[in-house]
C-alpha cells in the first residue's frame, strides 16, 4: 500500500546524539516528521503528549532501558497500537526474542542499512495505513447498519398498531358474521382479508423483534418455566387457526413437566413462528404434530407437517440471514423466512439449537432444544 511519507510522524528513541542527527537526517531527506528522544523517559512524555505512528527504540539506555520503555507503551490501548521497531546493537538471540514478546514489530541490528531501514519503516507504516483504513469502514458499516436497523424498528413499531387494531376489528367481523347470510364470495373475501391482516401483523411483530435484536434491545430475560403448558398453549391457540385450512393439528408428549431457564415470550414467539410456518406449508386435510421429548441433557420440541415440504436446493438457504428468501405457501401465503431467522436467534440466547428436516412433497420437522435447568438434588 502506498502511503504519503509528510503525514506520518515517527519518534526516534537513542541516548547516542550521533545516532539521533543520523536518523534525523535520514528520515528528514525521505518526507517523514521526526520527533527525538535521548533516553526512555523522555520518550513516553513525548509519546503522552503527542502520538507518534511509528517508534524507533534503541535498547541500551540508561535509567529507563528499550524493554521497559515498550512495556510501558503496550500497557495502554491508546498506544498499544503503535508500531515499534527495535533499533540496536544487542544482535543476541535473547533479546531478538524478547524484543517481538513484548510487541516490537520487528528488529534491527546497527550497523544498519539505510535501504533495509527505510523498507522496513514503510512496511510497518502500510500496515498500520491498512489497519486504520479497515477500522474506519468497519465502523462507518456499523453506523450504517445500525442506523439502518433503527429506521425499520420505527416503521415496525409505527404501523404495528395500527395494525393491530385493524386485526382486532376483522377478527371481530369474522366472529359476528353469520356464514349463511352472507353472500358466499363476501365471506371469502372477509377471510381473506382477516388472514392478510394477520400476517402483515405477524411480519410487523417479527420485525420490530429483529431489529430490536439487531441493536441490542431484545435482551432474553430467563426465569424458570415449564415448557409443557406453553407449547400446549401456543398450540391450543392455533387449531382455530389452521381449522380454516381444514388442517388438524395435535399435542403430545409422555412428560409432566418440563423445566427450563429461558425467556418466556422468546419461547412462545418460537413457537408461534413454527406452527405458524406449518399451516402455511400445509395442504387443506393435512396434519400437524407438535411434541416434546428428552434426552439426558436436554428438552427437544419439534413441529412436524405432512405439507409440501422445502427443496433441496432451498433448505441450504434457509437459516442463513445472507440467503433467506421470499416463498409461498400452499394457498400462495407469503412467506419472508424472518419468522424462522427470528426463532433461531431466540433459540440461541437461551443456549438452545434449531434445526429441521424436510423433503419436498412429504413434509417437515423443526426442532429446537433448550438445556434441562440445573436443580440442586
Amino acid at each position: 500500500m502506498k502511503i504519503n511519507h509528510s503525514d506520518y510522524t515517527i519518534l526516534v528513541v537513542d541516548d547516542v546524539m550521533t545516532n539521533v542527527l543520523l536518523l534525523q537526517v535520514l528520515l528528514d531527506k525521505e518526507g517523514f516528521n521526526v520527533v527525538t528522544a535521548n533516553d526512555g523517559q523522555a520518550a513516553i512524555e513525548i509519546i503522552r503528549k503527542d502520538v507518534p505512528d511509528l517508534i524507533l527504540l534503541d535498547i541500551n539506555m540508561p535509567n529507563m532501558d528499550g524493554f521497559e520503555v515498550i512495556r510501558e507503551v503496550k500497557k495502554y490501548s491508546l498506544y498499544r497500537e503503535i508500531p515499534v521497531i527495535f533499533l540496536t546493537a544487542m544482535n543476541d538471540v535473547d533479546s531478538i526474542v524478547k524484543g517481538f514478546r513484548l510487541g516490537g514489530s520487528d528488529y534491527i541490528t546497527k550497523p544498519f542499512n539505510k535501504e533495509e531501514l527505510m523498507a522496513r519503516i514503510v512496511h510497518q507504516l502500510s500496515l498500520l495505513a491498512a489497519k486504520r483504513i479497515i477500522v474506519k469502514r468497519t465502523h462507518v458499516l456499523k453506523k450504517t447498519i445500525l442506523d439502518r436497523d433503527k429506521m425499520y424498528s420505527v416503521i415496525a413499531h409505527d404501523l404495528r398498531s395500527p395494525m393491530a387494531s385493524m386485526m382486532m376489528i376483522m377478527n371481530s367481523i369474522m366472529h359476528d358474521v353469520d356464514k349463511d347470510k352472507v353472500d358466499p364470495s363476501i365471506y371469502e373475501l372477509l377471510k381473506l382479508a382477516n388472514k392478510t391482516t394477520e400476517d402483515i401483523f405477524s411480519l410487523l411483530d417479527n420485525l420490530l423483534k429483529w431489529t430490536k435484536l439487531q441493536i441490542g434491545k431484545q435482551l432474553a430475560i430467563p426465569q424458570t418455566v415449564d415448557l409443557v403448558p406453553i407449547v400446549k398453549g401456543t398450540t391450543d391457540v392455533f387449531m382455530s387457526v389452521a381449522s380454516i385450512k381444514n388442517i388438524k393439528v395435535e399435542f403430545h408428549t409422555d412428560i409432566e413437566s418440563a423445566n427450563v431457564f429461558s425467556d418466556i415470550d422468546m419461547l412462545k414467539s418460537c413457537m408461534r413462528n413454527l406452527i405458524s410456518n406449518a399451516i402455511k406449508f400445509s395442504y387443506e386435510g393435512g396434519l400437524i404434530k407438535v411434541e416434546i421429548k428428552e434426552s439426558d441433557e436436554e428438552y427437544i420440541v419439534s413441529v412436524s407437517d405432512n405439507g409440501c415440504g422445502i427443496s433441496e436446493v432451498n433448505q441450504q438457504k434457509l437459516l442463513n440471514v445472507g440467503t433467506h428468501y421470499t416463498s409461498y405457501g400452499t394457498a400462495q401465503e407469503e412467506g419472508s423466512g424472518l419468522g424462522l431467522l427470528l426463532t433461531m436467534e431466540f433459540v440461541q440466547k437461551n443456549n438452545g439449537r434449531l434445526w429441521f428436516e424436510s423433503k419436498e412433497g412429504v413434509g417437515s420437522i423443526f426442532f429446537f432444544s433448550l438445556p434441562k435447568e440445573i436443580t440442586n438434588q
